[in-house]
């Protein structure tokens, strides 16, 4: 069985003392650390050659250029002789020395390379694209063994999803495992969980800045790499299933789903894959043998034209949150409705929403969704957007009154206030005119620099809160939204839509699972 890739942290502090730090911190998950001479300071530089030593663990020195997406500004001739500085005075005892020394293609010095065989350092001799990907990675990599002892590399930045999707078609005909195929940007997330696909000898992380968000799907740290997607355990029977959508910049299901298949000891894993397009999504999932996926924003409708079949509930809703695989077809369905009845029940602890006026607040999917478990709840509704035609369509599909959303409306809604569902993308984490994705829509926005109700955080800002409303709001991310704290600071019971997360996420493990019944009997 061949080895799994070996996970390496790239270490970047400005001083050796902040690297140790960073490297005993993630010490567990780790089995190679990477040295960025680079990031240190100038003074710090003098020091690096205790460095494995301190580090207690097999190092690679690496000083990386500014061209090659580096730190080191200064020229060839002072980078020699830090190389020299830290391969010199060899120890007997090789774990004293440092594992490996990364040289770029065009870098010829016969001494360092000399120096290195000699002294036990493997020689990582390194290809670096960072503007594209690179059409023929086989014969790139048999140029980069100049003496055959060295370990080639190849790191790029893939612009799409299908050009990550054209790196692994490459490079699961590679034989070997003596090569490394790093890949980093914003698209390289399913090749960084994926890399014994590549068959990679290593693949390469970072640390996570603690007071950054930890639900951010687009950075892997390595405790996230092995405890959210079993990484030491993924083997060629790991069934594959994933999330996409764009631009994906966060989201709770990779950890509900990965979770579930640890606890029923299924061999299968759930990663993000960004997608510019439905079409690339499903390339990807078609290449990588994926047996389902998730669908947020902006495919939900988008992806229709490529299913065979679909369930009632996306006819019902025209929209479309997990494809499954049987045979050669995508099969859809949206689990959204079932989610939120289910979190609704539980929010409003009742079996159903008879004789409860509901109010509506947005004109996407999701929106559509709750009519139709209001609908299915025997719930009265009235829909509220701003663009009326929008709220009209959902209202008429499913019996229900509709208005638009703004300040002449709230007699309307206080009369269908027993409980408001938030279904737009209003009050998601938002940032200076980035797009951004919740779990269920798409925006764009400006920068607010307080928590003040606006149009723009807070869809009904206008309406004051009794009290005796229940509010439910389908956004997770954050915990409170602007609305939720209004609402909750004038005494209404509230939950933000983790709970249909949750929902949703289960009903799709069943219909991931679907083909082995076992785990449909066994899960509750």
């Amino acid at each position: 069985m061949p080895q799994r890739p070996k996970i390496c942290l790239s270490l970047t502090g400005k001083t050796i003392a902040e690297d140790l730090e960073i490297l005993n911190k993630y010490r567990n998950w780790i089995d190679i650390a990477e040295l960025r001479v680079d990031f240190l300071t100038k003074d710090e530089r003098l020091y690096v050659r205790r460095f494995p030593e301190q580090a207690g663990i097999p190092c690679i020195l690496t000083i990386r250029r500014r061209i090659d997406g580096g730190e080191y500004l200064e020229g060839e001739a002072a980078r020699t002789t830090l190389f020299a500085r830290a391969l010199a005075f060899a120890e007997q005892d090789v774990t004293k020395n440092f594992a490996y020394i990364d040289l770029e293609n065009d870098f010829f010095v016969p001494s360092l390379h000399d120096a290195a065989l000699a002294f036990g350092t493997s020689v990582i001799r390194s290809y670096h694209s960072l503007n594209s990907t690179v059409k023929n990675i086989a014969s790139v990599f048999e140029e980069l063994r100049y003496t055959g002892y060295e370990i080639p590399k190849i790191a790029c930045m893939p612009h799409s999803l299908n050009e990550v999707t054209n790196l692994m078609k490459q490079a699961k005909e590679l034989r070997d495992t003596n090569h490394i195929l790093s890949i980093s940007g914003p698209f390289s997330i399913p090749a960084t969980i994926l890399s014994s696909k590549t068959n990679s000898y290593l693949t390469y992380t970072n640390s996570h800045d603690e007071t950054d968000d930890n639900k951010n799907i687009s950075f892997l740290d390595p405790k996230v790499l092995c405890e959210t997607y079993n990484f030491n355990s993924i083997d060629k029977n790991t069934e594959l299933f994933g999330i996409t959508g764009f631009p994906l910049e966060s989201s709770d299901s990779p950890t509900i789903h990965n979770k579930l298949y640890k606890e029923f000891g299924i061999n299968a894993i759930y990663i993000p894959f960004r997608a510019k397009t439905v079409d690339e999504a499903i390339d990807f999932a078609n290449e990588t043998g994926m047996n389902g996926f998730s669908v947020v924003a902006p495919y939900k409708t988008e992806i229709l034209p490529n299913l065979r079949q679909i369930s009632a509930e996306v006819g019902d809703t025209g929209a479309c949150n997990i494809v499954v695989k049987r045979g050669n077809d995508w099969i859809g369905y949206n689990t959204d409705p079932e989610g939120l009845q289910k979190a609704l029940c539980g929010f409003m602890e009742a079996k159903n929403l008879a004789h409860r006026r509901v109010a509506i607040i947005g004109g996407g999917s999701v929106a559509r969704a709750a009519a139709y478990a209001v609908k299915m709840l025997r719930g009265k509704a009235c829909v509220f957007n701003r663009t009326v035609s929008k709220a009209r369509r959902i209202a008429e599909q499913f019996g229900f009154k509709y208005a638009p959303l703004d300040p002449s409306s709230n007699d309307i809604l206080e009369n269908y206030s027993d409980l408001i569902i938030q279904a737009t993308s209003v009050g998601f984490n938002y940032k200076k005119e980035v797009l951004l994705e919740s779990a269920y829509e798409n925006y764009w926005t400006e920068d607010y620099s307080d928590n003040r109700s606006t149009p723009e955080n807070d869809p009904i800002y206008f309406y004051k809160f009794r009290g005796h409303e229940a509010v439910y709001d389908i956004i997770y991310h954050p915990e409170r939204t602007p609305l939720l704290e209004r609402a909750e600071n004038a005494g209404c019971r509230v939950s933000n839509g983790h709970s249909m997360l949750e929902f949703q996420a289960s009903k799709q493990f069943e219909l991931f699972m679907g083909h082995d019944k076992k785990y449909i009997t066994e899960h509750p």
